[in-house]
């Protein structure tokens, strides 16, 4: 192999087969369930990162199920995301995510920055709940409860918070464990078709683990729940700020 044809062919690892194909990254009936929740304010400043800054100590508890996503397949997801703010404008800082399918983890990680762990979420209606679980191997790492579709949300609103920017700290580190990319990133999601949101009755229990810190984030008190259904296109992002520069 020419070096020409390293160059032309490199988008991702392996060389000669990449775990995750080039995008756009579409996905059909997305599923979230997001409880909102009320956090120690001193715990948040020290996991969110500088130029970001915090307006409320609050904290969105995600699940996500994606039974339909280009090139990524099938699979849950679950994770913290914060209110944050960049230079006036509102957005989310993701703080960690745990997921079960490896092209979305290393993708998800090499081109935008996502902080994703390997882990067993699940989403799913039980009866007349919809009940979102993370385990970590055999513990139970997170539980989050919402009665099914009691009322519907602010559709609007709803599709305002998902066009919202988010934001992301890469970190690539260097042959010699330095870091060569450390960068805060902006994404954001388009060509959102809304299907539908809810809302419902929600609780939140957090569990302590070693690997899987969620519970360092205390909930203090669930503010609010949305179920959304929705059809989107994760898109790519920038750099919006440089930690090395």
């Amino acid at each position: 192999m020419k070096e020409a044809d390293v160059r032309k062919n490199a988008f991702a690892m392996p060389l000669t087969s990449p775990a995750y194909p080039i995008g756009p990254y579409r996905f059909v009936n997305r599923e979230y369930l997001i409880i909102t929740y009320r956090t120690d304010p001193d715990k948040l400043r020290e996991v969110v990162p500088e130029p970001l800054q915090i307006d409320e100590p609050l904290v969105k508890y995600e699940f996500i199920r994606m039974p339909d996503s280009t090139g990524f397949g099938d699979y849950t997801e679950t994770g913290q995301v914060i209110p944050v703010s960049f230079q006036g404008r509102k957005g989310g800082y993701t703080h960690c995510m745990f997921l079960d399918d490896h092209p979305p983890i290393a993708g998800g990680r090499e081109l935008w920055g996502f902080p994703k762990k390997l882990a067993s979420p699940t989403l799913k209606a039980e009866i007349d709940t919809l009940v979102g679980q993370l385990h970590y191997g055999p513990c139970r790492v997170a539980v989050g409860t919402m009665g099914y579709k009691h009322k519907q949300a602010d559709l609007a609103a709803v599709k305002a918070s998902l066009e919202a920017p988010n934001f992301l700290l890469k970190i690539i580190p260097h042959v010699d464990g330095t870091p060569r990319i450390c960068e805060l990133v902006e994404y954001k999601l388009i060509d959102v078709n809304l299907k539908g949101a809810w809302t419902g009755p929600a609780a939140l229990e957090l569990f302590h683990h070693a690997l899987a810190p969620v519970a360092e984030l205390p909930v203090r008190e669930v503010v609010s729940a949305v179920h959304i259904l929705a059809d989107l296109t994760l898109d790519l992002g920038k750099v919006v700020h440089d930690y090395l520069a």
